[in-house]
């Protein structure tokens, strides 16, 4: 018999669970866990099965967090992971609508009256597309609680089926808006679970959200893998000098201005796959590093970039920003050389030192051991003030430097945030098995419902598959000894800190989400979905053959 998911299951999850406030790093957030977990056991899935739902702690943050899991046995060891994010960005941005911004239905008509006279291309766009009925808004709706209720919708009608074969684990994770602290926790305990429970776990389905701002098509697809993130990061450090004596010095703020330049959209750093094209790198902070104004040239920048990655490790990233400093900043030394003899008749100026904070390290340590604890206690103090990563990376950085006795100009580089791995489907069988139960399930699905469902190589977005899918484990450590902030402000754990499954995008579309006009397509999301989750699963248990 078919695994058809009940018709109004997914909708009336996607509601239910929008409604309940869950916002990153919060309260709400942190009660939102044991508040799901009591939904589930009261359902007729889990009567009589209450240690079927429980819950995986998250370590870290302002407030206890932790992981709803959910397991629908069946027979046989086989099970398919489905797998989303429960927090949410805010609601401030609704202005005087926030108090709606969690009731889809009621937010709709409010909505429609306040975009009455668009101010733009995007705002005539959500008018249109909520006055015709086939979109309806909410903080969350979209990005991605909507595809958490379509897991449930799949969930609880295999859980209805009399004679199931193979398994489903739910897991629904916080923190994914943030460090994915979730799906960090999640990914290694997926070991446990499988252990305890006799599991083998042969793919998960991820179900984020897609945004399209056009008819659909690139919004319905299910991505056979996940974009990468690294933040490469340089204190670029000059020689600071008095404004009145700015010949003697080498300006910090024009060397990370052409450093700047040169990595936006940087050729070196684009990565394409087919006709995908991971987003260009670009710089997301800069500043000087002077506590306040005075007449003297600021002594050090520090900046950071997002890089997005389809299949550069990190040794290939931080090569590629080496090279391109080090071109950038001859070019600017040279340039500035030539102003100076023309002003001054005397054009010599020092050359840019480029390196790594670990070659950095390296050379205070060999010089000086005990400076390790040093470093170390500032690392824990900057982690316990609870600063952002970037800025912790700064500030150790700056201290290794001054440890160093090395004076500019010179540039130190490094990365300075959580990584984001590129998630891919191996060559192994379940994988291969996965891919082509994807290819049959959009088609078929496609077919029943009337309409297009595509595939494509990469999810976009930078996502939580990057832990709990397959990927590159032995590129942690090359991004751990360039990352100051490693194992105090980022922690890592021991042993496998990956989840190392197979997995899938599957999830809504729908357009502006973390803005006021999120909205998402709802036929898509509350019926073909659900629909195409339950095919991917049956074609993955055998239930299809």
């Amino acid at each position: 018999m078919p695994l058809r998911p009940a018709p109004d299951a997914a909708r009336t999850w996607a509601l239910t669970l929008t409604a309940i406030p869950s916002v990153t790093g919060t309260t709400e957030e942190a009660a939102f866990a044991t508040r799901f977990a009591d939904m589930l056991r009261a359902r007729p899935a889990f009567a009589g099965r209450a240690a079927d739902v429980w819950t995986i702690p998250v370590p870290g943050g302002r407030f206890p967090r932790a992981c709803v899991a959910a397991l629908v046995r069946g027979r046989g060891a086989e099970t398919v992971v489905l797998t989303g994010h429960f927090d949410t960005v805010r609601t401030d941005d609704y202005g005087d609508l926030r108090d709606l911004a969690l009731d889809p239905e009621a937010l709709r008509p409010a909505l429609l009256a306040r975009l009455a006279e668009p101010a733009s291309d995007a705002e005539r766009q959500a008018r249109d597309d909520l006055a015709s009925g086939a979109f309806l808004p909410g903080r969350g709706l979209m990005d991605m609680k909507s595809g958490l209720a379509a897991a449930l919708a799949v969930l609880e009608a295999f859980a209805a089926a009399p004679d199931r074969i193979g398994n489903l684990l739910f897991l629904a994770v916080p923190d994914e808006e943030a460090n994915s602290a979730g799906a960090r926790a999640a990914a290694p305990a997926l070991h446990d679970i499988a252990a305890r429970h006799g599991l083998a776990i042969v793919a998960a389905i991820n179900l984020d959200s897609i945004g399209d701002p056009g008819d659909g098509t690139a919004g319905r697809q299910v991505a056979l893998g996940s974009v990468g993130k690294l933040l490469p990061s340089a204190l670029v450090v000059g020689r600071a000098a008095h404004v009145a004596d700015s010949f003697t010095g080498l300006g910090a703020c024009a060397l990370a201005g052409s450093l700047a330049a040169a990595m936006e959209w940087a050729p070196e750093l684009v990565e394409r796959t087919g006709e995908e094209v991971a987003s260009g790198p670009t710089l997301l902070g800069m500043r000087d590093t002077k506590p306040g104004y005075d007449v003297t040239m600021p002594g050090s920048v520090w900046m950071f970039w997002n890089v997005a990655c389809h299949r550069q490790g990190p040794v290939q990233v931080m090569d590629a920003v080496r090279a391109i400093a080090g071109r950038a900043l001859a070019d600017t030394v040279a340039a500035l050389g030539a102003r100076r003899q023309a002003a001054l008749g005397d054009g010599a100026l020092p050359e840019v030192a480029v390196l790594s904070y670990s070659e950095l390290l390296a050379s205070v340590l060999a010089r000086r051991p005990q400076a390790e604890a040093a470093i170390a206690a500032l690392a824990a103090e900057v982690a316990e003030a609870g600063l952002d990563l970037p800025e912790q990376c700064r500030r150790i950085t700056e201290k290794v430097l001054s440890l160093s006795g090395r004076s500019g100009p010179a540039v130190v580089l490094g990365f300075a945030s959580l990584p984001y791995l590129p998630a891919t489907l191996g060559p192994d069988a379940n994988a291969v098995r996965l891919a082509a139960a994807v290819r049959e399930a959009t088609s078929c699905v496609g077919a029943r419902h009337g309409t297009s469902i595509g595939t494509c190589a990469y999810f976009r977005g930078i996502s939580d598959m990057s832990f709990i899918g397959q990927a590159d484990a032995a590129a942690i450590p090359a991004i751990a000894r360039d990352t100051p902030c490693w194992g105090a402000g980022l922690p890592w754990p021991d042993g496998p800190a990956l989840g190392e499954v197979p997995i899938v995008n599957a999830g809504p579309w729908g357009r502006d989400y973390h803005t006021p006009l999120e909205r998402v397509d709802a036929a898509y999301a509350f019926t073909v979905l659900p629909d195409l989750v339950a095919e991917i699963v049956e074609r993955m248990l055998g239930h299809v053959g």
